[in-house]
């Protein structure tokens, strides 16, 4: 993996640091080798102060200067490393609502028995919209059809259609999401369970601390819509 360009700058940056440095101490030691103050005057050795005490001070300026240039760029990488580390969190959020990759967590798992083939896909979407209402984040039936967003439901003659996935009694939905707030949703009086036993099926709910979803929803290719960066 190439290395970031910050990450370059800042051994650059450090590496001047330490130049600078290795070179004042350098000067410094050659001229207490090589010089003899001893024949100079004393306005002589006043001026050579002077000079020397200006040198000092352009090399701390310059020490201030690479060191606030190296700590900005920390900073930089830092700031640049964090921006990534949330990119990457919502870009693997996003996946998980589109339906494209696996996921786990809590929530709950509801088993429809229809022996008499009461269950059709109305009841089917009703039961789903009252599960996002309660906070449902992933949704899937019978371990094979994954519900997102664009997912459509169609009565069929063997059961019913879930986009492009037939489905068959026994219904089992899962649901991951809070799984206390779900069940309540689920099991209150006029709620998900009331609705199956009206209609004469029959819904149980489990509440599980983890349900893995591996199924995936069918990627959808735009048919009007570009990037713009394809523009």
């Amino acid at each position: 993996m190439p290395e970031p360009r910050t990450g370059r700058a800042l051994r650059v940056v450090s590496g001047l640091l330490v130049a600078a440095l290795a070179y004042a101490v350098t000067v410094q030691v050659r001229q207490d080798e090589e010089s003899d103050y001893s024949t100079l005057r004393g306005v002589e050795l006043v001026e050579l102060l002077k000079s020397i005490d200006a040198a000092n001070q352009r090399l701390g300026r310059q020490i201030d200067e690479l060191t606030a240039t190296r700590n900005g760029l920390q900073s930089s990488n830092q700031s640049s490393e964090e921006a990534t580390k949330q990119a990457r969190k919502r870009a693997a959020e996003l996946a998980i609502l589109a339906g494209t990759v696996a996921a786990s967590g809590p929530g709950i798992q509801i088993t429809v028995s229809d022996p008499q083939r009461v269950v059709d896909a109305a009841l089917v979407l009703d039961t789903v919209e009252e599960l996002r209402d309660a906070g449902a984040e992933v949704i899937a039936m019978n371990g094979t059809a994954r519900i997102v967003a664009q997912t459509y439901f169609l009565d069929d003659e063997d059961g019913i259609r879930v986009s492009g996935t037939l489905v068959k009694a026994p219904y089992t939905i899962d649901v991951i999401g809070d799984a206390a707030t779900l069940e309540e949703a689920a099991t209150f009086r006029g709620g998900i369970v009331d609705r199956f036993t009206n209609r004469g099926a029959a819904a149980e709910v489990d509440k599980r601390g983890k349900i893995t979803i591996t199924a995936l929803a069918d990627a959808r290719r735009p048919q009007y819509s570009r990037a713009t960066s394809d523009e």
